[in-house]
């Protein structure tokens, strides 16, 4: 377990405190649709951070190759037609280039931030040289608007209870999960990141913002510097 992030519930648990069952329940949102818009037709994506496959499988259905990355084996082992990769993100090195490299569910945001350089560094070292990366931020007051809860259609509730601060500019963030026949619970360190911090996070890496795709910011387009 990654230090400062813990799981509970049914099934395996990753390092970072997933439930592997839980992302196999969870629906697919809008990133496909966003991805689509921002990603040549029929590109080579590489997803870091893939989980279950929620946004592998319909880029695969909207004509997307995807490599899959992902630290859990048992995240991995609900991916199919995909070329998959067990292996810490921050540590990725496959020699190759691709379209698209793509860093969503907020990972940008990881309090270690050894491990955020890292993950930025993954993606300036796979991407073509006019290719892209896709990135996806929290929202502004992700870290003040607690507690807060959302419904979701299907009739699950998704709770993030509290963001305490641990020092150094993180949050101990602990989010619940609950449905009808199961909860699930996950805490993990999250660093609040400004745009202009942001920004600063990617010209470390050698990456620079190329556009906002989405009016309150959460999904960027970044590309190599040059």
């Amino acid at each position: 377990m990654r230090e400062g992030h813990e799981g509970t519930g049914p099934g395996a648990i990753t390092p970072d405190g997933c439930a592997v069952d839980l992302y196999t329940r969870l629906p697919v949102g809008d990133e496909p649709d966003v991805i689509t818009g921002a990603a040549p037709t029929g590109a080579h994506i590489l997803e870091l951070g893939c989980g279950v496959g929620r946004i592998t499988h319909p880029l695969q259905q909207r004509g997307f190759t995807v490599t899959a990355v992902d630290e859990s084996a048992d995240m991995l082992a609900h991916v199919r037609g995909a070329r998959t990769i067990c292996a810490p993100i921050e540590r990725l090195d496959l020699g190759e280039k691709f379209d698209v490299v793509m860093l969503a569910s907020f990972l940008v945001h990881s309090g270690d931030t050894e491990v955020r350089r890292g993950l930025l560094r993954t993606c300036a070292r796979h991407v073509a040289k006019d290719g892209c990366v896709l990135i996806q931020r929290e929202g502004p007051d992700y870290h003040t608007d607690v507690p807060r809860e959302r419904v979701d259609p299907s009739g699950f509730t998704v709770r993030i209870v509290s963001a305490e601060p641990v020092g150094d500019g993180v949050n101990e963030v602990r989010a619940e999960y609950l449905f009808l026949d199961a909860v699930w619970t996950q805490t993990f360190r999250a660093r609040p990141l400004s745009r202009e911090q942001f920004e600063e996070a990617l010209a470390e890496a050698g990456l620079e913002v190329d556009t906002y795709l989405t009016p309150d910011g959460t999904w960027v387009r970044a590309v190599p510097a040059p």
